[in-house]
């Protein structure tokens, strides 16, 4: 017999799951924004790749990735939860001041 508290995720039996290299972690709203704002960091020079470098820089493919969030925003407008909204407009603002910083220190 199970309990309730037997059915709910982040239980004891769970914690070493995070653990096992096969483990993926659920998906959710970020599953989807990550890969777009990570790589544009990159792309705008904010973070550097693993030798230190800032050699990635791409304006052009930053504003696609920022465009393509905007996107995402506007198409899922009125059925985000509080928080997904929250994470995805902290992500832009900070990708579009990212963005405009490199833009006046390019121009």
């Amino acid at each position: 017999m199970t309990t309730k508290d037997d059915e709910q995720p982040g239980r004891a039996d769970d914690a070493g799951a995070a653990a096992s290299p096969d483990y993926l972690p659920p998906l959710d709203f970020s599953s989807i924004v990550f890969p777009l704002y990570a790589p544009a960091l990159f792309k705008l020079g904010i973070l550097k790749d693993e030798a230190g470098s800032r050699s990635g820089e791409n304006l052009e493919l930053a504003r696609r990735m920022i465009d393509l969030l905007d996107l995402l925003k506007d198409r899922t407008r009125g059925n985000l939860k509080p928080e997904e909204e929250k994470f995805l407009e902290t992500c832009l603002q900070q990708l579009r001041l990212g963005y405009l910083e490199k833009s006046k220190t390019r121009g």
